[in-house]
């Protein structure tokens, strides 16, 4: 077996399942807010464009690439704020590939001077599709390594599903100190098989996440502030569940943070972050080294964000209050 590839038996083996998987998850999740919680869209005093990038499993050659563009925008004349976002996740080469655009709209409510809570709806459009003839299955592969050209499993009568997807959620800051948030995506749990299986629906992701940022005041000679803020963040579809908690620590422009992610049956990775921070423009990056026993075959993953806020227009008279959660 001089020619196997551990790589494409473990993608011939987890392909045929992508459909009923989980959600894909981004390690800088307050990066992309919106991803992460409709009510965060427009979550930033004037507008906002955001780019991510995400490479997993680099060790398999094109095994798991994510983009992701969002641009959102506050209007503080209505308390509002919306935002549209187009994802697009390509697997083992484009073998598999979905694509999701979304837009969301949120309101914020403030119940006291001390405490403002946004409420959020997404719709989205999604779009899954396979290409049949890029997948390698166990019943091709060869005990000399080399890959047979016929496999006996039965290709789908469609290469594509297309859905239409409905989340909302709310989050709240309380003294521009403590923040957190809940949501609810795929509430109506569309079909998302390419077989005729009722069984196989998009399950409905539970999000949990909340924060604190704390300020440590320089001594008298010292200039800047550092800003300590740890986080939790808590999801779970269908039988999946995973914990992400961490700390970010902030001297600007320079944050740097320490995560750890762990998928209850088994430790998934720990995390490393630096970013910079300029004016309205960021630009993050993480690193994820995995804790599976996969790890020396699948390698790491790399992830990069940007980010830059502008203002279409200013009301004098009025200021959006946004909700005070990280920038990674």
């Amino acid at each position: 077996m001089k020619n196997f590839k551990p790589g494409i038996f473990i993608l011939s083996i987890i392909m045929p399942f992508l459909s009923v998987g989980q959600d894909h998850t981004f390690s800088q999740f307050y990066s992309s807010p919106m991803f992460l919680n409709p009510s965060l869209a427009g979550n930033t005093e004037c507008a906002r464009l955001s780019l991510n990038y995400r490479n997993e499993w680099p060790s398999i050659p094109a095994a798991f690439n994510t983009y992701q563009v969002v641009y959102d925008q506050s209007l503080p004349s209505i308390s509002s704020g919306y935002g549209v976002m187009v994802f697009r996740d390509a697997q083992s080469d484009n073998a598999f590939n979905r694509t999701h655009v979304a837009a969301a709209y949120s309101y914020q409510v403030k119940v006291s001077e001390n405490f403002i809570m946004n409420w959020g709806l997404q719709a989205s459009y999604i779009e899954n599709s396979i290409k049949w003839n890029r997948l390698i299955f166990p019943d091709q592969i060869n005990t000399d390594g080399s890959i047979s050209p016929t496999t006996n499993e039965i290709p789908p009568e469609n290469n594509q599903v297309r859905m239409a997807d409905f989340s909302y959620g709310f989050s709240f800051d309380w003294k521009q100190k403590y923040y957190g948030g809940m949501a609810v995506h795929h509430m109506n749990e569309p079909m998302n098989s390419f077989y005729e299986n009722e069984l196989s629906l998009l399950k409905r992701k539970y999000t949990f996440h909340a924060g604190a940022v704390f300020q440590n005041d320089p001594a008298i000679y010292a200039k800047k502030s550092i800003f300590i803020s740890p986080n939790l963040m808590y999801q779970q579809q269908g039988n999946f569940r995973q914990l992400n908690a961490g700390v970010y620590v902030t001297l600007k422009p320079i944050v740097a943070g320490a995560w750890f992610r762990h998928n209850f049956d088994n430790p998934d990775a720990a995390i490393i972050l630096l970013g910079l921070q300029h004016e309205n423009f960021k630009v993050g990056y993480s690193y994820d080294y995995s804790l599976s026993g996969l790890a020396g075959t699948l390698g790491a993953a790399h992830e990069v964000t940007l980010s830059y806020n502008f203002c279409i227009y200013v009301e004098k008279r009025r200021k959006v209050r946004a909700i005070k959660c990280p920038e990674f």
